[in-house]
């Protein structure tokens, strides 16, 4: 009992310096600082505090909506193209929706987890060659109620539960001020 609460007490811990390095990394921002850059550094701290194995982080273009990922793992075979480009760019809907799991976050600006994601109400299929998620967390990027991108993580080493769904809300609130500095 003892050894679980020291255990979880250093958690919290490593999870709250985490945190504090990414609003020291944001009072540091210029303007000529690369938003891929900041985007990558958000995608391994939030990686590695959910021990997910894959992330994705976009932002909500604010010319015509799209949502751009920045910074993401390579999960299919067209990852490689969008790294080559720098962004992956998916076509907000004529109805005005992302569709889909992917886009639920977008969509609805609520978080969400599901360790079954092939069978989650939202979920339409995964791409051709998309490697298998076996777990899925999705947070907004919010601003207060407009969302400027999201966060999306996948396939962690345990079930996801309300303490990484926290983490990633956590970082998403951090890294709003990234996206209103940069975009």
């Amino acid at each position: 009992m003892k050894k679980r609460m020291e255990k979880e007490k250093n958690r919290k811990f490593e999870v709250q310096e985490k945190l504090n390095y990414l609003k020291q990394q944001v009072e540091g921002l210029s303007p000529e600082s690369s938003l891929k850059e900041v985007s990558d550094l958000f995608l391994d701290v939030v990686t590695q505090l959910t021990s997910s194995l894959h992330g994705y982080m976009a932002y909500v273009d604010p010319e015509n909506g799209d949502s751009v990922g920045i910074s993401f793992s390579h999960l299919t075979s067209s990852c490689a193209m969008y790294e080559e480009m720098g962004e992956a760019r998916f076509k907000v809907l004529e109805d005005g929706s992302y569709g889909g799991l992917l886009g639920y976050s977008l969509d609805t600006g609520r978080s969400i987890y599901s360790n079954d994601p092939a069978n989650h109400p939202a979920a339409h299929g995964l791409p051709p060659q998309h490697e298998p998620v076996e777990r899925f967390l999705s947070v907004p990027v919010p601003d207060g109620k407009e969302v400027l991108g999201q966060i999306v993580l996948g396939n962690s080493e345990v079930d996801y539960d309300e303490s990484q769904l926290l983490i990633a809300v956590q970082v998403a609130e951090i890294y709003a001020q990234v996206l209103k500095r940069l975009l």
